[in-house]
């Protein structure tokens, strides 16, 4: 395995996801106490950051690049459950172990913390932990939508859904109000989208060529998504646009 590249990217008040990771919150004391403890790492496409069920030895903040959460199955198929992007939290303090195999989807740098030392820091933290809570019910509300998004609707609505979450995701972040004309950046591969939304990857292009036919959305380059008119997107994936 890759043992990726230790140059960080800044320091934590430079870093990039500053204002949306679990270190967000954290007064100028706390965020030096973070500097002596954290490291970098980066892992290449394709390779496996963290094996279900293996012990778990650091936990860690998605810093840039994509991860995704897979769960296999006993006769070798393989289903992506959830995705992991810029700024989400790997693992979780006081559990041994991971549920899902953890893949780089793209080149990934993660903030990383030695698991015990984190759980000591948590327990002197109400900020830290403050965030850490947020995300898990984050995650949770996110695991939600993807279950009625699996479980009921078409395949347009399924590529639809999966781009108004894009959209949702970078209003949320950015902490802006959203707009007609803003762009999404594609995380992941089409094929990957097709194992994520259950679709194949034939179904899946024909969606999106559709829904490019259709107005729906714009494709300025083999990543970028141009949403012309996001209320329009949400009607097409059964959505209410309620920000």
């Amino acid at each position: 395995m890759n043992t990726g590249t230790h140059r960080p990217p800044g320091t934590c008040g430079t870093c990039p996801i500053r204002h949306r990771a679990i270190c967000s919150e954290c007064a100028d004391e706390e965020l030096a106490v973070l500097e002596t403890l954290k490291s970098y790492r980066t892992f290449e496409k394709g390779e496996t950051i963290v094996w279900a069920e293996e012990p778990l030895t650091h936990l860690s903040s998605v810093v840039s690049g994509v991860a995704t959460l897979n769960r296999a199955l006993d006769d070798g198929r393989c289903q992506i459950v959830g995705l992991m992007l810029a700024s989400d939290f790997i693992g979780r303090p006081n559990r041994a172990s991971t549920a899902h195999d953890v893949v780089a989807a793209t080149d990934i740098t993660l903030c990383r913390f030695e698991k015990p030392v984190f759980e000591d820091l948590l327990r002197t933290s109400p900020t830290l932990l403050r965030r850490l809570l947020e995300k898990t019910s984050d995650d949770l509300d996110a695991a939600r939508d993807w279950m009625l998004l699996l479980g009921c609707k078409t395949a347009r609505e399924k590529v639809a859904g999966f781009l108004s979450m894009l959209v949702r995701r970078s209003v949320h972040e950015s902490k802006t109000s959203p707009s007609d004309g803003m762009t999404v950046m594609m995380p992941l591969p089409r094929k990957d989208l097709a194992n994520y939304t259950g679709l194949s990857v034939e179904t899946t292009s024909r969606q999106f060529t559709r829904l490019r036919e259709d107005g729906v959305i714009e494709l300025p380059s083999a990543r970028e998504i141009r949403v012309p008119n996001l209320a329009r997107l949400f009607r097409e994936a059964r959505e209410i646009d309620s920000n």
